[in-house]
């Protein structure tokens, strides 16, 4: 039976689900664009080189290591407002957000290359400060919508759907965006890419106030003083935290492993498959499985661990990947034997796709009961950063095997690809998720402490941390 204490800040209704899962349809909206066809139009659109769009991905890494903590910092300092203590920030940046996501893609075709360069990173950095003004309050809302772990595993589930229908929009852009050209092949137009991103970004600000209408936040929380070297306190605690670090990690190469495959399909069936109208059906095949699972997902994370049924899930996601592989091996390689291992991997990384944000609560709550800290805003912050390094490493991953084969935006160098280097680039897109989900594998299921029975224990401190509230 719950605890009184845990009771009083709970009771969450349908309309905080939804309300919950539409900020996470409006960022995905946006994001989704970045993971789907923002690598692809630099190198093909805008004719920028593969190596300088990675090298603007870490640029922008470095400087998010800066900014995400002062704006976790700045949001954990701020005063609240009547009823909202993070919900107001949604609906300050929402516009502000759509704004930067269309920057990206004006058209800079007729500059210089110096220009474009400039450009590409000014936007591209931009779009990156003012997403995390608005992610880090958004996802630090589930912590006070709710103080249950069973009512916030629910939360993460109804994000995860969020982030599902947030996506696809970007994703169907993907696959819409080619015209034929005379020779039979395939290229991204214009029009088409700016129009399908302003609509996208209007849907984003929509989705963004629904969020901000229908969430209440139910625990109360108070701004932390203002104290020299907080900032870097906080952070000493989260990196000697292990399941906050582990979960963190496997968030990051989880990520890693989602966005290089949108990202680097693009290629994939551009040039090896040559399927440019299919490219969004291996996003979601994958996401497929996720409209079953989502029914019993919390309970048999509630049942059998949350820990546990996401890492034996991501293993076997993992191995899919690995026999199409062996597969290629042998010869046996194709666009619907690859789809299906597609769908069949979203099997297994459906489950941590539901529940990789109550793991993320869960790590935070034991940071709170084992260290005193009430530092939510700062500890999604650094959370997020994480992510976001799992978005750089994906860009780099995609990038480096288009290198190794010469790819290039021009058309004299891309019809210039070897039977060998197409088949590299099929095996690296195998090869890649198969050893990302391992990793994943491995930080949750033998790093990640925090187990079924030691969420029982941690719920019985947090209840007794409540009621000296």
């Amino acid at each position: 039976m719950e605890q009184s204490n845990i009771a009083r800040t709970s009771g969450i209704k349908a309309r905080d689900k939804i309300g919950y899962a539409m900020g996470d349809v409006a960022s995905c909206l946006v994001f989704g664009l970045t993971q789907s066809i923002l690598n692809k139009y630099y190198t093909d659109v805008l004719q920028v080189s593969v190596l300088s769009v990675m090298i603007m991905t870490i640029v922008a890494r470095i400087w998010d290591a800066i900014n995400d903590p002062i704006w976790g910092r700045i949001i954990d300092n701020a005063k609240p407002r009547p009823q909202s203590r993070y919900r107001h920030w949604i609906k300050i940046f929402a516009l502000p957000v759509a704004l930067a996501t269309i920057l990206m893609f004006l058209d800079v075709r007729g500059w210089s290359a110096g220009g474009k360069l400039t450009y590409i990173y000014v936007t591209y950095i931009l779009f990156g400060m003012l997403y995390t003004c608005i992610n880090i309050p958004y996802g630090s809302l589930a912590q006070v919508i709710t103080s249950s772990d069973k009512e916030r595993s629910s939360l993460s589930v109804f994000r995860s759907i969020g982030s599902t229908f947030g996506a696809m929009p970007a994703m169907v852009l993907a696959s819409m965006c080619y015209v034929k050209l005379a020779d039979g092949s395939s290229q991204m137009d214009y029009t088409k890419v700016f129009v399908g991103v302003v609509i996208i970004s209007v849907l984003s600000v929509l989705a963004y106030l629904l969020c901000y209408a229908w969430t209440k936040e139910r625990v109360e929380t108070k701004p932390d003083p203002r104290e020299k070297g907080q900032t870097m306190k906080v952070i000493k605690v989260l990196l000697k935290s292990r399941p906050f670090m582990a979960v963190s990690l496997a968030s990051m190469l989880f990520l890693a492993a989602q966005m290089f495959g949108q990202g680097y399909n693009t290629y994939l069936f551009d040039h090896y498959f040559h399927k440019t109208g299919l490219t969004m059906l291996p996003t979601v095949f994958q996401y497929l499985p996720v409209a079953v699972v989502m029914f019993f997902a919390t309970r048999l994370g509630n049942k059998f661990g949350r820990r546990e049924v996401c890492s034996y899930g991501i293993l076997l996601a993992a191995v899919f990947y690995l026999v199409l592989f062996v597969l290629a091996l042998f010869g046996i390689s194709n666009v619907w034997l690859y789809l299906a291992a597609c769908l069949a991997s979203g099997v297994g990384t459906a489950f941590i796709f539901l529940l990789i944000w109550a793991l993320a609560t869960d790590a935070i709550d034991y940071n709170k009961v084992t260290f005193g800290l009430n530092d939510e805003a700062t500890s999604y912050a650094f959370y997020s950063f994480m992510r976001k390094l799992g978005q750089t490493v994906a860009t780099i991953l995609i990038n480096v095997p288009l290198l190794r084969i010469g790819y290039s935006g021009s058309k004299l160098n891309t019809e210039g690809l070897t039977d060998e280097a197409l088949q590299s680039m099929y095996n690296s897109s195998v090869m890649i998720p198969a050893i990302l989900f391992l990793l994943v594998f491995v930080f949750l299921r033998f790093v990640y402490p925090l187990s079924k029975e030691r969420i029982a224990e941690l719920q019985k401190a947090k209840d007794e941390m409540l009621g000296k509230q």
